[in-house]
């Protein structure tokens, strides 16, 4: 999981990655044969059998400009697939939810990502914490969702980063969220929990994802591939 990139090495931290570091990750990819997936494609796959030994899924969050710019030349390059999820509310705009001032991708950057390289999906409308949430306003945020793609004609697979990581994780509350998550045909729904998945998924709508950080070393992000942070 990765979210903004950054050419200035001393902004390498957090959220955001140097991207001559991002480079050397996916180098790192490159070299030891791992093979790069979409969502979609996992549906083509029947078991396990056929699901190759070292397996990636490389997401990004926000669809800032600087992804457009500095990563996505890296896949092309490097003939390697990514994931980039969209706040939907805040296309053209800047990351207001974050009081922040990054420019995120409008609809025709978007649309001029190459679908074979790059997957989208969504990252919620509004960016909201959906256990802060009621399902009242869960479902009006996918309604805003559904209403973007079919105005501004969108390819978005059905795949949700939740935002912040965030969705209720016990009882009741979880239940009405896997079903409202069912009825608006969400595929996979994507949490933090820095484990590694095994495939196929155990449960489709708590899908772990590892937090890059942008002050990670090689040595690190090496580790986090393999084993998660469960070494820390």
């Amino acid at each position: 999981m990765y979210h903004s990139v950054t050419t200035q090495s001393s902004e390498s931290k957090g959220l955001t990655i140097d991207v001559k570091q991002l480079e050397a990750q996916l180098l790192y990819l490159k070299s030891e044969g791992y093979t790069t997936f979409h969502f979609k494609d996992l549906q083509l796959i029947n078991s396990a059998k056929d699901f190759p030994k070292k397996a990636v899924i490389i997401t990004f969050d926000d669809v800032y400009v600087n992804q457009l710019k500095l990563a996505y030349p890296l896949f092309l390059k490097y003939n390697l697939k990514a994931c980039f999820y969209i706040p939907l509310k805040y296309v053209g705009g800047v990351n207001t939810w974050d009081e922040g001032e990054e420019p995120i991708m409008s609809v025709q950057q978007l649309q001029s990502l190459d679908g074979n390289v790059i997957e989208l999906g969504l990252h919620s409308f509004a960016h909201q914490r959906y256990d802060q949430l009621s399902i009242e306003e869960i479902q009006k945020d996918f309604d805003l969702c559904r209403q973007f793609i079919v105005e501004n004609k969108l390819e978005i697979n059905n795949t949700l980063a939740y935002p912040y990581g965030k969705y209720p994780i016990t009882g009741e509350e979880q239940h009405a969220f896997f079903k409202c998550l069912k009825k608006n045909q969400i595929a996979y729904g994507l949490r933090i929990g820095n484990r590694v998945n095994r495939f196929p998924f155990k449960d489709h709508y708590e899908i772990q994802r590892i937090d890059i950080k942008g002050d990670d070393t090689l040595k690190t992000f090496k580790r986090k591939l393999k084993k998660g942070k469960r070494w820390f």
